[in-house]
């Protein structure tokens, strides 16, 4: 199974709004099917995954931001947010990641 290591944004949004219990099923989750959210373009391969919380289904669910690099390396959870809360990322977020994603696959490359 693969690592999942958490950005301090994504543990702060989290906690709001997820139990405990659903973050460990998420992050099984990802670990398990680490290629399951779709690819945002203009990101460099972010990732959105949809997923279910309790009271929601999928579409009403959550949102979660990562990105995946390879099953050698970790996964890295960006950023999650409520359907209601948002639909999308901006440009600007698009482009914030793309170069985050960039200096990572340099580095893992190394």
């Amino acid at each position: 199974m693969i690592t999942i290591i958490e950005t301090q944004q994504f543990t702060g949004k989290a906690d709001k709004i997820m139990s405990a219990a659903e973050k460990d099923e998420l992050f099984d989750f990802i670990a398990r099917n680490p290629k399951e959210g779709d690819v945002i373009s203009g990101t460099g391969g972010v990732r959105k995954l949809r997923f279910a919380i309790q009271g929601k289904g999928k579409r009403g669910g959550v949102r979660v931001i990562y990105y995946y690099y390879d099953d050698r390396n970790p996964v890295l959870l960006f950023t999650v947010f409520g359907k209601n809360e948002k639909s999308d990322l901006t440009k600007k977020e698009k482009n914030i990641l793309y170069g985050i994603v960039q200096d990572i696959k340099k580095e893992m490359k190394s």
